[in-house]
């Protein structure tokens, strides 16, 4: 949305439009994600993934002082001592590398630090999984390309993202690398049966590894917008399930609010929205946890301890 934006003139975007909700809702870190939209696909992915860096370089410059990019947990605390907004780097699908590994250390040395392996499309490394059925062929999981990416993330100090990754990948990841790995913005498939939401036994798999899930607050990754009106108290429900299955300490917050790139002037109904209407009404779903039987210590660790914690882990 920033790049959109600045593309149209626009200047001072993220102090402007972004910044005033997430210090509303408390939010230190970001991870802001490399998505390249198909229309840029196969020819354009790289030059637009250095756009998007680009582009919050120039932000930055813009507006000294207010946000800074990361690139390790020292940086993020440094950031936050200082009244600043932390930003993360992550792929949201690799499409940027095409099949160059080479490519993966270039946009470490640019800040990049998180590897969301597939969007929701297949590409060189892996299978995304589709927001919905549609008509394919036979599935596939991690590529020769896809295992390599994923040994090389572990020398340089990346983090890996299973969000939008289907289950073969995630079961061939989980088998060929050790360590811990995120799923930044996944729910829980057994109360909200979309592919991009994890089975119990991902769960299972994600949490014995020291793995964390970002609650979406996607309509439908939360329940069935036929059904209700979906709210906080629905999101809470799934942070309800992990904790049953895993414990607190798998939890965090991945919201990926994206009602601000929906049409809703169309005629609906609107299956898909945002159940929490950005981050300054990130306290409700806070205190709706709180609500029930969750103690504050498990609030700090949903809130970002958790997250802390596995980036300490991964990228230093």
């Amino acid at each position: 949305m920033v790049l959109g934006k600045r593309l149209k003139g626009e200047t001072h975007v993220i102090e402007r439009d972004y910044l005033p909700s997430l210090k509303a809702g408390g939010v230190g870190l970001v991870i802001s994600s490399l998505f390249i939209p198909n229309e840029y696909l196969p020819e354009m992915g790289l030059r637009r993934a250095l756009d998007l860096i680009s582009a919050l370089h120039a932000e930055m410059e813009e507006s000294p002082g207010l946000f800074v990019l990361c690139r390790n947990t020292r940086e993020i605390r440094a950031a936050r001592e200082k009244g600043q907004l932390a930003i993360l780097l992550s792929f949201e699908g690799l499409e940027p590398i095409g099949n160059d590994l080479s490519l993966l250390r270039i946009f470490y040395e640019l800040g990049v630090r998180g590897i969301g392996v597939t969007w929701s499309r297949r590409n060189y490394a892996a299978d995304g999984c589709f927001f919905h059925s549609v008509e394919e062929g036979k599935k596939g999981g991690l590529t020769e390309f896809g295992v390599k990416v994923i040994r090389e993330a572990a020398r340089l100090g990346m983090y890996l993202d299973v969000s939008h990754l289907n289950d073969e990948g995630f079961d061939d990841l989980f088998s060929f690398y050790e360590g811990p790995f995120m799923a930044s913005h996944s729910n829980c498939r057994a109360l909200a049966p979309s592919m991009r939401n994890l089975t119990d036994d991902l769960i299972r798999k994600l949490a014995s590894r020291g793995g964390v899930m970002g609650m979406n607050v996607c309509s439908t990754f939360v329940g069935d917008p036929d059904v209700k009106k979906l709210d906080e108290k629905d999101l809470a429900n799934h942070v309800d399930h992990i904790r049953e299955l895993a414990g607190v300490e798998h939890i965090g917050f991945g919201f990926d609010f994206c009602d601000e790139m929906r049409d809703f002037t169309k005629p609906g109904p609107h299956r898909n929205y945002d159940c929490i209407k950005g981050h300054s009404r990130s306290l409700e779903f806070t205190a709706e946890f709180l609500a029930r039987d969750y103690s504050e210590e498990d609030a700090i660790k949903i809130m970002g301890g958790n997250f802390m914690r596995f980036l300490e882990r991964t990228i230093g």
